[in-house]
């Protein structure tokens, strides 16, 4: 070995030395702190000062751990000085704690002034040791992994590997920032019982993640986006975030982050946004700009675009914000969407048209997804037939455009072959429509639909029974509509053996009688009410006082079927 190498190898043989004593005195030190933190649960006294002190000491011993368990011996010169202070203040520290247990201090004022002394020389140990982070003394390469506890683990065993996790947030590289915010995301999306540790109990991690929002690392921004908005779907936490300042980060987000930043910032905002309050917020950061931007580009893809809708279809119930976006140009931008084959696309937009728009051109957007022929899903379908019902029927301009793009085709084809759900919907709006004009009335009747709503007076559903019969007695009040429903000789006499039926004096049998008092208004309904065979349960509702049973009596009465009818019930 040469002169030279003898220097290097004794300088190489000190520095192993030195960072195996630095181990030794971190383990010292972490041992102490865990006795401490022990001692701290007992202290019935000043608990506001020992709560403060318990999280410097938890903050200290996460630090520390991180060294001592690493395997360079770059970090001794660094920590020799720190460890040893650290651990004159910690048995400074345990000795005061001895006395609070005991209650054997000499007077209040002056413990407290002591503790005050204590959280203050804490606060400098842990800046302290921030500092040799910050300055790369501490790097991914041998930073320490404390295993996560398992199912069922107490909670100082999960708060301490949180508080672990925030340290490392803190003064770790950006691998180590990145590596603990994905164990903090997993380990929240699997155990709620770290959220309320997270949200409301480890203090300063929500802020963090709240700064990490404007990280200039897109994947610390990403991450720490997907937590915040797992944290926003639960109502208690919500709250939390809003004081933290997360809406202009996530604002930010939306204007310059990643598309996988963007969506968890969405996602976050959406659940945020059903408060009124943070929506005048989000329009304040200049969020309903961004999202119809998300919106319009070609940029995104559809989850992206629906989620932003979803964030819109929040703010659009503030009046303000919904002429802001119709200046904007948001209805030609949802009823650009409308054509999108991706659902939560089409949905959320047709549920955004719904609120802002009207006019024929939005009219036409939800006819061609609700069309039979479109190659929309039935839930999909739903949606535009009640996106047509909120929009189009407050206004008798948007129920001609209906009429005149072939709206009754379409609710026709869903009463004849529609799923349960799109049948019991187009049922509704055809009772709707049916109240809209008699115009409206011919066209359905010439239609074909009395046909249909016959069919369905049958039905197993009280309500889609009842619903038909309301939309067959709005249809017979025309005389045309009347005159083709008496021509099937079938009709009336489906009627009469559903009142035969029909228990007590229901609803529906009053409708059955009026629709029947109707078709009397004519010669061949009288003559086939007549001669139905029901003559004698007709007279004895009217027997017992049932007023259109009584007028449906007097209408069969009339001079020229007197005698007919006095020959049928005597016979």
């Amino acid at each position: 070995m040469g002169e030279e190498e003898k220097p290097m190898q004794k300088q190489h043989q000190n520095s192993i030395e030195s960072f195996s004593a630095m181990k030794s005195s971190i383990k010292q030190a972490v041992q102490v702190i865990s006795s401490l933190i022990s001692l701290s649960h007992s202290i019935k006294v000043f608990n506001v000062k020992w709560q403060l002190i318990r999280k410097k000491l938890e903050e200290m011993s996460s630090g520390l751990m991180a060294v001592g368990n690493c395997d360079s011996s770059e970090n001794a010169a660094a920590f020799s000085d720190v460890v040893p202070s650290i651990l004159a203040t910690v048995n400074e520290c345990y000795d005061l704690g001895r006395r609070c247990v005991d209650l054997s201090y000499s007077g209040k004022l002056l413990m407290q002034n002591d503790l005050d002394v204590m959280v203050a020389k804490f606060d400098l140990h842990v800046k302290n040791l921030s500092g040799i982070y910050t300055a790369g003394v501490l790097s991914h390469g041998f930073a320490i992994v404390v295993s996560r506890p398992g199912f069922g683990a107490c909670k100082d065993d999960m708060r301490f590997y949180v508080r672990d996790l925030l340290t490392r947030m803190k003064i770790g590289d950006i691998e180590m920032k990145r590596q603990s915010l994905v164990n903090l995301y997993q380990l929240m999306a699997e155990d709620e019982r770290y959220m309320k540790l997270v949200a409301l109990e480890v203090s300063d991690i929500v802020k963090l993640l709240v700064d990490f929002l404007d990280s200039p690392e897109m994947e610390i921004q990403e991450e720490a986006s997907k937590i915040v908005s797992l944290i926003s779907g639960f109502d208690l936490y919500k709250g939390v975030l809003v004081e933290a300042g997360i809406i202009g980060p996530l604002n930010r987000i939306l204007e310059t982050g990643s598309n996988l930043g963007k969506e968890g910032a969405v996602r976050c905002l959406q659940t945020l946004t059903v408060n009124s309050d943070n929506a005048w917020s989000v329009s304040a950061h200049g969020g309903v700009t961004a999202l119809l931007k998300i919106c319009s580009s070609g940029d995104f893809g559809g989850e992206l675009i629906g989620l932003a809708c979803g964030v819109l279809r929040n703010l659009v119930g503030v009046e303000e914000i919904k002429r802001f976006m119709v200046e904007e140009g948001a209805i030609a931008t949802f009823i650009k969407l409308t054509r999108s084959k991706e659902e939560i696309v089409l949905i959320n937009s047709m549920e955004l048209l719904q609120n802002v728009a009207s006019g024929e051109e939005s009219v036409r957007a939800l006819l061609r997804i609700s069309d039979p022929k479109s190659s929309t899903s039935s839930k999909t379908r739903e949606v535009a037939l009640r996106a047509i019902e909120n929009l189009c029927f407050p206004s008798q301009n948007c129920i001609n455009t209906l009429m005149n793009y072939g709206f009754t085709d379409h609710l026709l084809f869903f009463l004849r072959n529609g799923e349960v759900s799109l049948q019991e919907l187009a049922l509704k709006l055809t009772f709707k429509l049916c109240g809209t004009s008699d115009e409206a009335r011919k066209t359905m009747g010439d239609a074909g639909f009395m046909a249909e709503l016959v069919k369905l007076l049958d039905a197993k559903s009280c309500e889609v029974r009842e619903r038909a019969i309301e939309a067959l007695s709005s249809l017979v009040s025309v005389p045309k509509n009347r005159n083709r429903f008496i021509s099937d000789d079938r009709n009336i006499h489906f009627l009469l053996r559903l009142l035969d039926q029909e228990e007590g004096i229901s609803g529906n049998k009053q409708l059955l009688l009026s629709i029947l008092v109707s078709l009397t208004s004519c010669n061949s309904g009288r003559r086939k009410i007549a001669s139905s065979g029901y003559l004698k349960y007709i007279e004895k509702l009217a027997e017992a006082q049932v007023s259109d049973a009584k007028r449906l009596v007097r209408k069969l009465s009339t001079n020229r079927f007197r005698s007919f009818l006095s020959r049928l019930w005597h016979s």
